[in-house]
């Protein structure tokens, strides 16, 4: 336990002194009574009343010395039990999510489903960011500071060709909190010889149009998530019909690849949603398993002192009135 006043403890040396001088005045008491006994003045047996006498001066004590710590400011650390999981919105930069299809344009229409997600969430969940394009980049690490996450998300622009399975491998390295490498056996991807553990209180939003153009195969990598326990909520940004896009003036053919998304989201348990679907996409949370973790939190227990000392003033005067008709 620490102090933010620690100088107020000072006052605890009054706490020996009036030890002293209470007994001080019991012995003073003793020796009247014992003289007024002798005049015949008060009776021999009301020499002695028990030890009962002593109990409301010592809850006092007790009070006054709880006032004194409580006066100090005391601090301690307290384990905190809470429920706590964690999401990773794992966004698509690539340059066909410039497409508006959706509009006003795919990419604008995935922040405004992510930030209707973020807003929605309860305090225990910890939300990452992640954005991916040929390779994958954490651009904000869990957090349950919904502000920073919403500033991270504002920040993402599209650019590049896109990868599915660098967007999720970069993903399970935030879960894992560890960089997942991935090794290629010929029938799939390993997490190069890493215990990745098991995650069941994480999940990642995968807010993409599905066009994979390049390594490592989305579905291997999917397959990975899996056996860690990630369920992975692939959701579908843009129109099956497609559109034409510019890109460094050539014309460019995108559409929503919802098979190779639905797919990722049977290989993980997870669900496919179509991104306008905000209701279904609020309720990802409730798919995700949390777990109970033990927090050490620094809190100032004041309260606690000041509580406890007016808890046993008032025992004390409740006592003093019910056994002598007086305070004291």
């Amino acid at each position: 336990m620490t102090f933010i006043w620690p100088w107020m403890l000072l006052f605890l040396a009054a706490v020996p002194l009036l030890v002293l001088e209470y007994r001080r005045l019991v012995r003073r008491r003793e020796a009247r009574r014992s003289q007024l006994a002798a005049l015949g003045l008060v009776a021999p047996r009301a020499i002695t009343s028990g030890r009962r006498r002593h109990v409301a001066p010592l809850l006092f004590l007790g009070a006054l010395t709880l006032l004194f710590v409580a006066l100090a400011r005391p601090e301690a650390t307290i384990a905190e039990a809470r429920r706590q999981g964690t999401v990773v919105l794992a966004f698509d930069v690539s340059g066909s999510m410039a497409a508006t299809d959706l509009a006003p344009s795919r990419i604008a229409a995935a922040k405004a489903a992510a930030r209707a997600f973020v807003e929605k969430q309860p305090s225990t969940i910890r939300v990452g960011v992640v954005a991916f394009a040929e390779s994958g980049l954490v651009t904000q690490q869990p957090t349950t500071d919904r502000s920073a996450v919403l500033a991270a998300i504002d920040r993402l622009t599209p650019q590049g060709g896109t990868a599915l399975g660098r967007g999720i491998q970069t993903s399970l390295s935030v879960i894992a909190g560890k960089t997942v490498q991935l090794n290629d056996t010929g029938g799939g991807v390993e997490a190069g010889g890493q215990d990745l553990g098991y995650h069941g209180s994480a999940a990642v939003i995968l807010l993409s149009d599905g066009e994979n153009t390049t390594d490592p195969d989305p579905l291997q990598v999917a397959d990975l998530a899996s056996t860690a326990g990630v369920r992975v909520y692939p959701i579908g940004i843009g129109s099956p019909q497609g559109t034409v896009l510019q890109i460094d003036g050539f014309q460019v053919a995108t559409a929503l690849d919802e098979p190779l998304l639905r797919e990722i989201a049977s290989r993980t348990d997870g669900k496919y949603y179509a991104a306008a679907d905000e209701q279904a996409l609020a309720k990802v949370y409730q798919s995700i398993d949390p777990v109970w973790t033990v927090q050490p939190r620094h809190m100032e227990v004041t309260a606690l002192f000041a509580g406890a000392a007016a808890l046993l003033l008032l025992l004390g005067v409740g006592l003093s009135f019910a056994w002598f008709g007086r305070v004291i």
